[in-house]
């Protein structure tokens, strides 16, 4: 006789890689499989990076990437779908069309412009592609300051300035917004979220650490809010959860040291350490 198991949350990321796995889908995965979620992933473009910059990018044939769609929505159901790294404006267009068919229940939209090194992940000319298209269909975006600043065409350079961001974004284009501060030069790091539906400010702040290891903070934290909206919190909790895992996870990694430059974060930090001995 067959068990009736207990399903197990699922979670799609749809973005891009980095073989140094502290950012991208590598690091997607770990966060959501860290958070209670199974992950799931589609490969929208492949990035060759490393803790010191990006290196290369090789574009993807799209029917591949539908491809890659068609085949975990036809066998998957989801509870969140986390959005990264697209590129270009045929990639967002598809992947527009494409939720747009299966319509999971929770998007989070991490845009994706910049990498931690300054270098581009995102055309130029995509910026309003994903105004356009994607913002109508996700539950929330997590840009960080220099991404909310090309977004707005604006600087932002105090707490004040982010709230007034966060509002002008959620109000134009009709969406909830989680503003992330860590830019700032303030010694806590403010996290300012306006909740569209309620008309609502939520302030999020943590200690600041000292450490350069934060290679993927923005892929982890909109892949820990999917994962915990994918567990049935509202989105308020999942965000404050979420914030509370990466500050544990940046605090956990700080003297990691992997990698010759800005490290990644220890997503597993909550499991046993494992003493190795040198051979």
């Amino acid at each position: 006789m067959m068990l009736n198991n207990p399903r197990l949350p699922l979670v799609l990321s749809i973005a891009g890689t980095d073989p140094s796995g502290g950012a991208g889908i590598q690091a997607d995965i770990k966060a959501i499989s860290a958070t209670g979620c199974y992950a799931a992933t589609v490969i929208t473009i492949l990035v060759a990076q490393n803790t010191q910059g990006v290196q290369a990018i090789q574009e993807i044939p799209l029917p591949f990437i539908q491809q890659q769609i068609d085949s975990v929505f036809s066998d998957l159901k989801f509870g969140a779908v986390k959005l990264g790294m697209l590129y270009n404006k045929k990639i967002i267009l598809l992947v527009a069309n494409s939720l747009k068919k299966y319509h999971p229940p929770f998007i989070v939209l991490d845009p994706v412009i910049t990498a931690q090194s300054g270098d581009s992940l995102l055309k130029f000319d995509a910026i309003n592609t994903i105004k356009k298209e994607l913002f109508p269909l996700v539950t929330l975006i997590t840009p960080n300051i220099p991404e909310a600043e090309m977004l707005l065409g604006i600087k932002i350079t105090n707490q004040k300035q982010m709230r007034s961001a966060t509002e002008r974004l959620a109000e134009t284009y009709n969406i909830s917004v989680l503003l992330k501060g860590g830019h700032l030069n303030d010694p806590d790091s403010p996290d300012i979220f306006y909740n569209y539906s309620q008309k609502k400010f939520f302030c999020f702040n943590s200690p600041r650490i000292d450490t350069p290891h934060t290679h993927g903070t923005g892929c982890t934290l909109s892949s820990t809010i999917a994962s915990y909206l994918a567990q049935g919190y509202a989105l308020v909790e999942a965000i404050s959860k979420a914030k509370t895992y990466l500050y544990q996870a940046i605090n956990a990694g700080k003297d990691l040291n992997l990698g010759k430059g800005n490290g990644p974060v220890n997503h597993f930090y909550f499991l046993k350490k494992v003493q190795y001995n040198a051979i």
